[in-house]
């Protein structure tokens, strides 16, 4: 070997004995909260619109219903006010639980619309509220019957008629989820 050989041989193997180390800290912070997350997202969409309107209709018609019933001896005077309570509570229950499950969770918020379930309790809200607001308000419109608070009786009877049109846009709203669901 001649000379600038060597001296490559001896460049190349210091070059490759020389290596640097680098070291790399990594810092990991892990923290838990028990914060509770509201979906406010879902009031901005349509289902959540109408059950806020459906839920605050619900609490005035129940209100009103509640505070002006007839308790009566007779039975039948008692009937259609109290099965029209009786629905509008219901629906009013129901419909607060599902706005409460969708605020409280994204995943339920998209998955309760294309369920069956959701499907079936607007048809069956929009036809028993239907029914008990009508037969309340024949009830009330009968000129045998007059009474002090027939007005308010019947502002309330008509107030479920309007939220029986909610009703039915909650519907058709959920027959369509359901189907491209």
């Amino acid at each position: 070997m001649n000379s600038t050989e060597e001296m490559q041989s001896s460049s190349s193997s210091s070059t490759s004995r020389m290596s640097t180390q680098v070291t790399v800290h990594r810092m990991v912070t892990t923290t838990t909260t028990s914060a509770f997350l509201i979906n406010v997202g879902y009031l901005k969409t349509f289902p959540g619109i109408l059950k806020i309107f459906q839920i605050l209709l619900g609490c005035v018609v129940v209100g009103i219903t509640g505070h002006y019933i007839h308790w009566s001896t007779r039975s039948e005077q008692v009937v259609p006010e109290l099965f029209f309570l009786l629905i509008a509570t219901t629906c009013l229950i129901t419909t607060s639980l599902l706005l409460f499950s969708c605020l409280c969770s994204i995943a339920t918020a998209s998955i309760i619309p294309k369920t069956l379930f959701e499907t079936l309790y607007h048809i069956a809200a929009l036809m028993l509220y239907f029914a008990s607001a009508l037969y309340l308000l024949i009830y009330l419109t009968n000129k045998t019957y007059r009474e002090t608070f027939y007005v308010a009786k019947t502002a309330a009877s008509a107030l479920g008629l309007v939220n029986c049109a909610l009703y039915i846009l909650s519907s058709v709203y959920s027959i369509r989820t359901f189907r491209r669901g």
